[in-house]
């Protein structure tokens, strides 16, 4: 959370990555729908009670190791059920394990021996089903493992970037590692170099530089230095953990595994002095006396603690019963306060004229929830993902003060509201209207990842608080908030507990590195499902909230129907395309029906469309799906029968600008003389580029089927017409691709003839 005034740290951007699947076989995604109009919206909430089983079950350390255990060993064979390379090994990072058995095993990567930045994924485990959340879909695969660039250069260009980044002092006291970077586009072999050094503001920077090994283009610069402001307000009086010792207490808490709070003197480096007292009565409220910080500092690493473990039973910041520590009176007039994962410490700054210590409850979650988050989905600190891990600490410090109920600090969704940072009474962040802080967004849009990681996050902070509390004008502890939504829908919240077990299981459970916002909707929606039923009012309150951030569509209420795309299937060939359908009523049971199907083909009980096309032609086909209320819904499409001579095996295009050939031979078809060909071609095209795709047929003739400059994924789908008495069928055909602008645009994954 730093002050607003500070220098955005900004990464340069790789290319715009469109990756997409095309095909005549529709692959049903994730329900999307017009919705009807929920209730008006008011201070009402959703009343939501989680389900038996869902949620993560306590695990003891013991219990907790020899799960780790056990996965690192099956971590082998876990890699060949998940089909990954021959070079690539998994590492287990955690292991977390539902009441009702399901076992989440999140894995680090490394790919011949090398860390994989951005290979994380999560394996979900129940009754011997398995399903993977991945950071990375991409192959990994790099052409050699032997680096043009050194590591003195590395190291070099390093240092340049935290000059850009404004960080001082800048040294490499930790030595350039080669790694694989697979977090976007496509893997490359890469440099990563910790420089380290102070920000401009005093605080001290770990700032994590990814470089090429290949090329030495810039890749990533992030601060690995977690800082933020709090609202300067102490706790007031409230009981603080301590151990005695002798004569004297130290501010060493017993019940939290032996959490221990310094005082820095007004250092910069090492721990510091351990605060004690001869009498066990700390502070006395007033800046003055050097221990009303280390009050404010103990009780706000008690508060999270305790939070974590009585909400989620996670039993301290990494889930593994170690306590962090705390360093208050950091340098002199400090005005801030940062987490470092470095050395698993909070630390605090006593502000302008070191009389207003930032040691404010919030500030404690807000920052000690960023070690939630290293320890768990490890959200990237740049571009959309971390935007995504600045509001979760802005969540969960809003949760952490409403769980506290402290009189002297009420629970709110205002940011930084008692600092004054801004000189005129406003807070630092608003989470019902982000806009208000004349920076953040309110809703995502595709430059949302080019902002400061502290004002994109607002957008995320937007959805808790309308899945939290809803829209429109509301009072919540004496703070008055109105706010909007991107559509203009109202929204109905659930309550800040039922949204913050969301995130949380979202978070622990199916966010990775590389999670963005699209990925945080479909995390959150997944983890709803769990804990309170798919479809069930909470679940809809969860894509109400996104849509009202312009993430995904809200769920219309009744029967859904995934879209169908227009089919094409070969003669004789089988067919099996699942319909994907589902009703928001409570035990309504679904019926399909199909008309106009072609020959052949039927529709079963269960919605899947199956058999043998028989004729050839067009069919327009109605599809009818009713649940048991008697509500409907209906889908048309076209389903071409015709015949398919061949598919194409996946051809790599390369990056050098070359062009790429797949062949296709075709036997016995010598056409016709008004032979009418379609050509279907299936490119995976992962970068906007300048792109050509020409058919070259059995004498040479070139059809020409794309031209593109600059386009993006693209679906090369057309008709057009072949002479037999200049170019038969039957024959060698090719399909060309070339990427005239020098850069990876995929592969071709499959093409056929239907004449």
């Amino acid at each position: 959370m730093p002050r607003r005034h500070r220098p955005t740290l900004r990464r340069r951007r790789a290319a715009a990555l469109a990756l997409t699947t095309i095909g005549t076989l529709l692959t049903l995604g994730a329900p999307t729908g017009a919705a009807a109009a929920p209730a008006d919206p008011g201070p009402s909430r959703i009343s939501a009670t989680p389900r038996a089983g869902a949620a993560a079950t306590p695990l003891s350390p013991a219990r907790r190791a020899a799960l780790i255990k056990a996965a690192q060993t099956a971590a082998g064979a876990t890699a060949q059920r998940l089909a990954l390379g021959a070079q690539e090994k998994l590492l287990v990072k955690d292991v977390v394990q539902d009441a009702d058995g399901t076992t989440h095993t999140r894995y680090e990567r490394t790919y011949a021996g090398l860390p994989v930045l951005g290979g994380d994924l999560v394996v979900h485990s129940v009754a011997g089903r398995t399903t993977v959340s991945r950071a990375t879909a991409a192959t990994l695969k790099v052409p050699s493992l032997t680096p043009k660039l050194s590591a003195s250069s590395a190291t070099g260009k390093a240092l340049a970037a935290a000059k850009g980044a404004d960080v001082a002092g800048a040294s490499t006291g930790r030595a350039p590692r080669l790694v694989v970077w697979a977090s976007k586009g496509k893997p490359v072999l890469a440099w990563e170099t910790v420089v380290d050094g102070v920000q401009d503001d005093g605080t001290p920077s770990e700032l994590q530089v990814v470089t090429d090994a290949t090329t030495g283009k810039p890749i990533l610069a992030a601060e690995k230095v977690h800082t933020g402001t709090g609202t300067g307000q102490y706790v007031g009086t409230v009981p603080v953990g301590s151990t005695q010792s002798g004569s004297t207490y130290q501010l060493t808490d017993p019940d939290r595994a032996g959490h221990k709070t310094y005082d820095l003197n007004q250092g910069t480096s090492g721990t510091g002095t351990l605060f004690t007292d001869d009498n066990d009565v700390w502070g006395n409220g007033l800046p003055a006396d050097r221990q009303t910080a280390g009050v404010d500092v103990a009780f706000g690493a008690a508060a999270t603690w305790d939070y974590y473990k009585e909400e989620f039973g996670r039993n301290g910041i990494r889930n593994d019963g170690v306590a962090a520590y705390s360093r208050a009176h950091y340098g002199s007039n400090y005005v801030n306060a940062f987490w470092q994962d470095s050395c698993f410490c909070m630390t605090y700054g006593d502000g302008s004229g070191n009389t207003h210590p930032l040691t404010a409850l919030d500030v404690a979650a807000h920052e000690m929830s960023h070690g939630v988050t290293a320890a768990t989905a490890d959200l990237n600190y740049s571009g959309e993902s971390g935007g995504l891990n600045e509001a979760t600490s802005d969540i969960f410090a809003a949760a952490v003060e409403f769980h506290s109920h402290l009189a002297a600090d009420p629970g709110d969704y205002l940011v930084g509201e008692k600092i004054d940072i801004n000189g005129d009474g406003t807070p630092l962040r608003y989470m019902d209207k982000p806009s208000r802080d004349g920076a953040s967004r309110d809703s995502w849009s595709s430059s949302l990842g080019d902002l400061d990681v502290h004002y994109s996050s607002g957008p995320a902070n937007h959805f808790f608080y309308l899945l939290s509390e809803g829209s429109g004008a509301r009072t919540v502890n004496g703070v008055a908030y109105d706010s909007p939504t991107s559509d203009g829908r109202p929204v109905t919240g659930v309550g800040i507990e039922n949204a913050a077990a969301i995130w949380y299981r979202a978070l622990t459970t199916y966010m990775t590195s590389s999670t963005d916002y699209a990925g945080a909707r479909t995390a959150t929606l997944q983890a709803a499902s769990d804990l309170f039923g798919a479809y069930s009012p909470t679940y809809l309150a969860v894509a109400d909230a996104w849509a009202g951030i312009n993430v995904g569509n809200r769920i219309a209420l009744g029967v859904n129907l995934a879209p169908i795309a227009d089919q094409t299937s070969g003669i004789g060939q089988a067919v099996s395309l699942q319909v994907d359908a589902y009703t928001t009523n409570s035990g309504a049971g679904l019926t399909y029906e199909a008309t106009g199907l072609p020959d052949g083909l039927s529709i079963s009980p269960s919605g899947l469309i199956s058999g043998t096309p028989t004729s050839l032609g067009d069919s327009d086909v109605s599809v009818k799906v009713t649940d048991g209320t008697g509500a409907s819904v209906t889908d048309s499409f076209t389903w071409r029968i015709a015949y398919i001579y061949a598919n194409g095996a996946r051809v790599d295009i390369p990056d050098n600008g070359a062009a790429v050939e797949s062949p296709v031979t075709i036997t016995g078809r010598d056409g016709n003389a008004s032979a009418t060909t379609s050509v279907y071609v299936n490119i995976v095209h992962t970068y906007r580029g300048d792109l050509t795709v020409d058919l070259v047929g059995p004498n040479g003739t070139v059809y020409s089927l794309l031209n593109r400059s600059g386009g993006s994924a693209d679906n090369v789908d057309q008709t057009f017409t072949v002479d037999a008495s200049a170019q038969p069928l039957d024959g060698t055909w090719k399909l060309r691709v070339q990427d005239r602008a020098s850069i990876d645009v995929g592969y071709i994954q499959r093409w056929q003839l239907t004449p």
